[in-house]
């Protein structure tokens, strides 16, 4: 018998699964190709879907002792916030979005778009670190 927490993990999961298929374009593509980075970058992340609403179906969030970085899907833009991410070096220059924030940073990705995987691993271990810090 699994314990609350280890079905809510799997919830989330399901959760995000169905978002990326309801998407059915570059964005869910672009999603689920983040996600496995994020996953490869820290295998013991945890998936969770907050912020649920009638007006707003929810986020898909990944966490390591506290939030690492949400994932929000728009019409022109997958855009994932690092909750931190003001805290955190970008010497390859991901951050292209919230910039003016003094707590989070954001990166935008647009159709056809390629991310640097070796820096957004980096990024998401960085995230990880500040977080356990």
């Amino acid at each position: 018998m699994t314990n609350r927490s280890e079905q809510d993990v799997e919830a989330a999961s399901e959760l995000i699964d169905a978002r990326i298929e309801q998407l059915g374009d570059w964005r869910g593509e672009t999603l689920a190709a983040l996600r496995a980075l994020i996953k490869q970058a820290d295998p013991d992340v945890v998936e969770e879907w907050k912020w649920r609403k009638a007006t707003n179906p929810g986020v898909p969030v990944w966490s390591h002792s506290g939030i690492v970085c949400t994932g929000e899907t728009y019409k022109s833009a997958v855009k994932l916030t690092f909750m931190k991410g003001a805290r955190l070096d970008d010497p390859s220059r991901l951050f292209n979005a919230s910039l003016e924030g003094n707590t989070r940073r954001a990166i935008d990705v647009h159709e056809g778009d390629e991310i640097d995987e070796q820096a957004f691993v980096a990024l998401i271990r960085a995230a990880v670190s500040l977080n356990e810090s």
